[in-house]
C-alpha cells in the first residue's frame, strides 16, 4: 500500500472533530504524522480507546493507553452563542474549522449544531465570552465524521485560494487561540479599535442588565 493511501485509511479512523488536542492542525495532519513520522497513535481523546485499537490493527502497532496529556474522552458537546451578547466580531467564524458558525461582521452569529464538532476552538477567541459548550442532542457518528471531513477540506481549500501564504486556520488557532488570526489582521489597528468599541458597549450593556 502506498503512503498516501495509508494516510487516507488512518484519517478515516480519526473522528474528524478537528479539535487539535493531538497537537496537530487537525485530523488529516495527525494522520500524515502517524504514517510519515511514526507519531504516537494514542493522542486523540475524541477517538478514545476504540480509535487507538483501530489504528493499532491497521498499522500493526501495539495498543497503548490514551495520552491524557492531550485530554480526556467526553460526551459530544456543541457550541452555543449567547446571541444577546454577540458583538459580531467574526473571530469565532474564523476559528471554526468546519464552517459551523454563520454570521457577518457586526451582526449576530449563530452555530449550526448539526455541523458543530465540539472542537471548542471558537471559545477562547471570543472577546466577550458569549460562547458556551452545551451537551449535544446526538452522539458523534460516522456520518458526522464524513460531513466534518468534507466541510474541513472545503474550508481549507477556500482559505488556501484566498490566502495561499497563510498557515491552515486550525494551526493559527492552535498557536495563539486568544489572538486575532492572520486573516483578521488586515488593517489591524482599525479592527482592534472596532473590537474595543464593541467590548465597551457589551460591558456597558451587561452592567445595565445586572444593575
Amino acid at each position: 500500500m502506498n503512503q498516501n493511501a495509508l494516510v487516507e485509511q488512518v484519517d478515516a479512523i480519526l473522528p474528524q472533530t478537528q479539535c487539535t488536542q493531538c497537537g496537530y492542525n487537525g485530523c488529516l495532519p495527525y494522520a500524515q504524522a502517524i504514517v510519515t513520522e511514526h507519531a504516537p497513535i494514542n493522542r486523540c481523546p475524541p477517538g478514545g480507546d476504540a480509535g487507538i485499537e483501530a489504528l493499532s490493527r491497521l498499522l500493526n502497532r501495539a495498543v497503548t493507553t490514551l495520552d491524557t496529556n492531550c485530554g480526556q474522552p467526553e460526551p459530544l458537546q456543541v457550541a452555543q452563542i449567547d446571541e444577546a451578547h454577540c458583538i459580531g466580531c467574526t473571530l469565532c467564524i474564523q476559528a471554526c474549522p468546519t464552517d459551523a458558525i454563520v454570521g457577518a461582521s457586526k451582526l449576530m452569529h449563530t452555530v449550526l449544531p448539526d455541523s458543530c464538532t465540539g472542537c471548542k476552538l471558537c471559545v477562547a477567541p471570543c472577546p466577550v465570552d458569549c460562547i458556551n459548550m452545551v451537551p449535544a442532542e446526538r452522539e458523534w457518528t460516522a456520518e458526522d465524521a464524513d460531513k466534518a471531513r468534507t466541510n474541513t477540506r472545503r474550508r481549507e481549500a477556500r482559505l488556501k485560494r484566498k490566502h495561499p501564504e497563510d498557515q491552515p486556520l486550525a494551526a493559527r488557532t492552535l498557536s495563539n487561540k486568544a489572538a486575532l488570526t492572520a486573516s483578521a489582521n488586515n488593517d489591524a489597528e482599525a479592527r482592534k479599535k472596532t473590537i474595543a468599541d464593541a467590548l465597551a458597549r457589551a460591558r456597558a450593556r451587561r452592567r445595565g442588565e445586572t444593575a
